[in-house]
């Protein structure tokens, strides 16, 4: 299959691709930052509170989610069978056993970061945490992927291989996204796929790779708030995100860890 024609504008400079890198460590920061806050008894409320509070008084960025299409809190707290976007509130109580996604974009210098990880609540039962473990495997697989020559069909096709081989489900209704001086850009990156098919990939493109993995069918549905998507079945789901340049070489993650993977596998 002949590949699919880009906008000159996929490709950013070695200098833009140094803001978007420099806003994406931001973002990681900050999801190492709220890292210990994470624990039963807290507020999903709480932990945008202070998510908050270090993005504009340590960080001097901006949320970048606060207001965008009319969000109105910092970050997404995304609790076991809630797939996506799930708003931060007061009444969610995290108890012991419950899996989190959080979702964090900030804006520097105009400049957008945007990356996402799971976390344990206490000790998770074996399911949550082989759906948790196998996302991220998925999440890896696709970033190996990202070289020049390669396809967005490749990245998506080995995302979908790691999640079927376990039993797991890739949501399709949601994808990773082009990011740079605009939050959610072309190119869409879907996280099942064909290999060899879709956008061919060139040095200088830069994009969010985040599957949403459920532990049961991949259907999904919108709550009333608009905005909390939670799995149709009520499975478990789980979700990991990073940003991705691709280089001349293969990729360089934009938002890594300042503590690196601990217990997880490093992406190279």
């Amino acid at each position: 299959m002949s590949a699919v024609k880009k906008p000159a504008q996929l490709i950013k400079s070695p200098e833009e691709i140094a803001m978007a890198r420099a806003a994406g460590a931001l973002a990681a920061e900050v999801l190492q930052m709220i890292a210990p806050h994470v624990k039963p008894g807290v507020s999903t409320e709480q932990l945008d509170r202070l998510c908050h509070e270090h993005i504009v008084k340590v960080q001097k960025a901006i949320p970048a989610n606060v207001g965008y299409h009319g969000f109105p809190k910092t970050v997404c707290t995304s609790v076991n069978q809630v797939v996506c976007h799930g708003i931060p509130s007061s009444q969610k109580i995290l108890k012991k056993g419950d899996i989190v996604n959080i979702d964090v974009a900030v804006i520097k210098d105009g400049w957008f970061g945007d990356t996402s990880r799971m976390y344990f609540v206490g000790e998770p039962g074996p399911m949550a945490k082989r759906l948790v473990n196998t996302t991220y495997e998925a999440m890896v697989a696709g970033i190996r992927q990202v070289r020049p020559g390669a396809t967005l069909g490749d990245v998506g096709h080995a995302i979908q291989t790691v999640a079927q081989r376990d039993g797991f489900s890739v949501v399709r209704e949601y994808c990773g996204h082009g990011i740079g001086k605009v939050y959610h850009d072309e190119p869409q990156v879907l996280h099942y796929g064909k290999p060899g098919q879709g956008l061919r990939l060139e040095a200088g493109m830069v994009f969010t790779i985040e599957p949403m993995i459920n532990a049961g069918q991949a259907g999904t549905r919108e709550l009333s708030d608009g905005w909390t998507v939670v799995t149709k079945d009520h499975s478990l789901s789980a979700q990991w995100e990073h940003m991705v340049a691709v280089t001349p070489e293969g990729f360089e993650v934009l938002t890594p860890w300042p503590e690196g993977t601990g217990g997880y596998p490093p992406i190279n």
